[in-house]
């Protein structure tokens, strides 16, 4: 059986707050196989921001281990995380967090420019916008898309370098039910047709049931 693409053993997060010691992580264990949508939930505090952080290379661990595609990111060095999340991690969050004075298809390409690649896409990233629902919106400014296609972009932008892991943060959480359930149908198809691994944090239940697999935490640890 091949290994996860992501292995996580006995992971902890200590932040100093003044004085005192307070920890976010107590010892998480997880393994997130290649291709794999996972909802992670949990109340405000139990520590599922603090573990995409440390997966998606922001911030680094107090103590264990994160291995992506075998490689043991838990000591990388601030530019060593900076390189993970320019080959390996794509984020979406709940703001959108898009350049307004860009069009979609340049909000796009920065992303390809920071990786240091061409600033167009290869061909076949053309699909891509398509599946997004996209295609005919790359040349409005984010003022003249609505929330929805804002968070399609955003989904683009974060994919068009072929990250391995696609985290999403609460990302239907600034959208209506209507877009709400289109974006998760696009994340749903980007799982389905791409194999596009994605951990999304939620705490909607009914967002939850888009993915294969639900983890939930409380106080720092994984709970079921």
């Amino acid at each position: 059986m091949s290994k996860p693409l992501i292995e996580i053993r006995g992971l902890r997060k200590v932040y100093r707050v003044g004085k005192v010691d307070v920890s976010a992580l107590r010892g998480v264990d997880l393994d997130v196989p290649a291709g794999e949508f996972l909802a992670i939930v949990g109340p405000s505090g139990s520590g599922k921001s603090t573990l995409f952080h440390i997966i998606g290379g922001l911030t680094p661990a107090t103590g264990g281990t994160v291995r992506i595609g075998g490689q043991d990111i838990s000591s990388l060095t601030d530019a060593g995380r900076t390189a993970l999340r320019k080959n390996k991690v794509g984020f979406v969050f709940q703001k959108f967090n898009l350049l307004p004075n860009l069009t979609a298809a340049d909000n796009i390409a920065i992303a390809r420019y920071i990786a240091g690649s061409a600033l167009a896409p290869e061909p076949e990233f053309e699909e891509v916008l398509k599946l997004l629902g996209i295609s005919e919106r790359l040349n409005h400014r984010p003022a003249a898309l609505s929330g929805g296609e804002q968070q399609r972009v955003a989904i683009a932008r974060a994919i068009v370098n072929h990250p391995a892991i696609l985290l999403a943060d609460e990302p239907t959480g600034n959208l209506d039910s209507e877009n709400s359930a289109a974006v998760l149908d696009v994340m749903r198809d980007l799982n389905r047709r791409l194999g596009q691994t994605i951990l999304m944090i939620t705490h909607n239940p009914e967002a939850a049931a888009f993915a294969h697999r639900t983890v939930r935490m409380r106080d720092g640890r994984i709970v079921g």
